[in-house]
């Protein structure tokens, strides 16, 4: 297992985000005015940049701004607004944070300071998406057919993350053109994810993830006056945003109607412990946020937290974040009885989801940055501190299944990779069955984040091979083109045929020799990583088996 050093993660991720940063810039540097699209509540004047032949739109609002007595309810539509409005510098982001310091880690490896000095300005008004459309929009509206349209779910373990990173015209140039892009926002943190009874009762659980159902309900709604067809619709995301769309592909027992999309793919799944909105972890955190925002002596709490300045609520926002374990992010979906019914493990495990087919895609060394390299507990102490509501026993269990693997901190970082992003992506392929297709980005040293800069590749990354990058990034767009992978529109792209992943576990591999030849070829799940995902912490629960069979 590679292990590496704190200074190493925190250069890997600011080289990430820098790259898709300047990356994103690009996507203002217009030439020419474009037509006006009227959405009904606004109407939004885009951009056309005549080098890429591609149309963007920035800033587009898609709900009324979450603020006051709407902080911590579900979305709701928009204030109509007179004028034009132009659409041709990204939103304000949500307010960000980053992931658990805690014990040994006494600083973050994210740099949080230096990565939010190139943030725009953070506000709770930050419910924006940005459309990317080849050449310009139609002149009258895409009611039957259209093109592809691919939704961005941008990752960041609910807590960090906005649109400006990404920049959806590196998606529509890999498509040579034919796919429609859409960047979201969503509420981050406590803003987005704070649970508890008192939520519950008066306000919405999981606004996060309502916030994207919105979008997703935009786009039924208004993606046809972009040249869009709704009927044709895949879900993306990476990290905490491929997290996302699991709960998306789950949402309502499996079984969302009508369909708000058809496809999903899903770049390292981010799956922490789920636990029911009344837990005790989750009321103890609304707890601990009522208390750091001086709201404890109000009878009624969660009317003071809608009250207090938002520049309050992030403080304790941030604080909270940050005494996290280690690698870990606090603020995360729950179980809310209602959209997401069950533990996500629970409805894949009777195979009810939402979507017709599945690409998963995973990094070959996902746990890295998340441990801290000077790490000294034991395998069953880092396990307990993970999953904090396991017993002793199912701590004992699952400790012995990594317990043979190197140091402590190799055992660390096996079980942080493997139950948090590894085995969810695999629970997913099982249950779509013979629906679901298995990539693994393995470019040196390939941590958790880096295959980003293969998929927004405009800014040339680090393994620059044009026929590696082509064959990487439109596997992607196949499959939301056609729905299947191996249907290729370039041809010269060198991906084999790949088969879904139920005929003999088979995945695609996409990485290079030490002379920097492209290597893409088809190889078999490690049998030892079968039999931990058979086996392994996940979803805040033991399994023996029963999920993947």
């Amino acid at each position: 297992m590679v292990r590496m050093a704190r200074g190493l993660s925190l250069t890997v991720l600011l080289l990430i985000s820098s790259a898709l940063l300047v990356n994103t810039a690009t996507a203002t540097n217009a030439n020419v005015a474009t037509p006006i699209v009227d959405l009904g509540y606004a109407r939004y004047q885009g951009q056309f940049d005549a080098q890429t032949n591609i149309t963007s739109f920035l800033s587009i609002r898609y709900a009324a701004p979450p603020l006051d007595n709407l902080r911590f309810q579900a979305p709701q539509p928009p204030v109509p607004e007179p004028g034009i409005q132009p659409a041709t510098q990204n939103p304000n982001t949500c307010y960000q944070t980053s992931f658990g310091a805690s014990m040994a880690a006494p600083v973050s490896p994210f740099g949080h300071n230096k990565r939010q000095s190139t943030t725009p300005g953070a506000s709770e008004d930050c419910l924006f998406l940005n459309v990317f459309v080849p050449g310009t929009i139609p002149a009258e509206p895409a009611t039957v057919g259209g093109l592809p349209v691919l939704v961005w779910i941008h990752g960041g373990g609910y807590e960090e993350g906005y649109a400006a990173w990404y920049n959806g015209a590196d998606l529509i140039i890999d498509s040579l053109n034919t796919v429609v892009v859409v960047v979201i926002q969503y509420r981050l943190g406590a803003f987005g994810f704070l649970a508890g009874n008192e939520v519950k009762a008066q306000g919405a659980l999981n606004a996060g993830l309502l916030d994207q159902t919105f979008t997703l309900q935009w786009v039924q709604d208004h993606i046809g006056l972009f040249g869009g067809d709704k009927t044709h619709v895949t879900i993306w995301g990476e990290s905490a945003g491929a997290g996302s769309v699991l709960q998306h592909i789950v949402a309502n027992g499996g079984n969302t109607q009508p369909p708000l999309f058809h496809a999903a793919i899903v770049s390292s799944t981010y799956l922490p412990p789920q636990y029911y909105y009344n837990d005790r972890l989750p009321q103890l955190l609304y707890n601990e946020v009522v208390t750091m925002t001086g709201c404890a002596s109000s009878a009624e709490t969660f009317t003071c937290l809608q009250s207090v300045e938002a520049d309050m609520l992030q403080t304790a926002n941030s604080a909270l974040a940050g005494s996290a374990l280690y690698g870990t992010f606090i603020f995360v979906p729950v179980v809310d009885g209602t959209f997401i019914l069950e533990r996500p493990t629970v409805t894949l495990a009777k195979g009810q989801v939402n979507g017709q087919v599945l690409l998963a895609m995973g990094n070959q060394n996902e746990g890295n940055i998340f441990v801290d390299a000077n790490e000294t507990l034991s395998i069953t102490d880092y396990v307990s501190q993970l999953f904090p509501d396991m017993t002793f026993a199912q701590v004992q269990e699952a400790a012995s299944v990594y317990k043979n693997y190197g140091t402590a901190v190799d055992q660390a970082i096996m079980v942080m990779g493997d139950s948090i992003f590894v085995c969810p992506g695999y629970y997913l392929l099982h249950t779509f069955a013979g629906r679901s297709w298995k990539g693994l980005f393995a470019i040196p040293p390939a941590y958790h984040a880096q295959d980003l800069l293969y998929y927004f590749n405009r800014q040339h990354p680090p393994y620059n091979n044009t026929e590696f990058i082509n064959a990487f990034s439109q596997s992607f767009i196949s499959l939301a083109k056609y729905y299947d992978v191996n249907v290729k529109f370039d041809p010269d792209n060198i991906t084999p045929y790949w088969n879904e992943y139920y005929i003999g576990e088979t995945e695609m591999l996409f990485n290079r020799t030490e002379a920097g030849v492209p290597v893409v070829e088809p190889i078999r799940t490690d049998p030892e990583l079968n039999e931990r995902c058979a086996y392994v912490l996940v979803d805040g629960d033991v399994y023996d088996g029963t999920v993947i069979v």
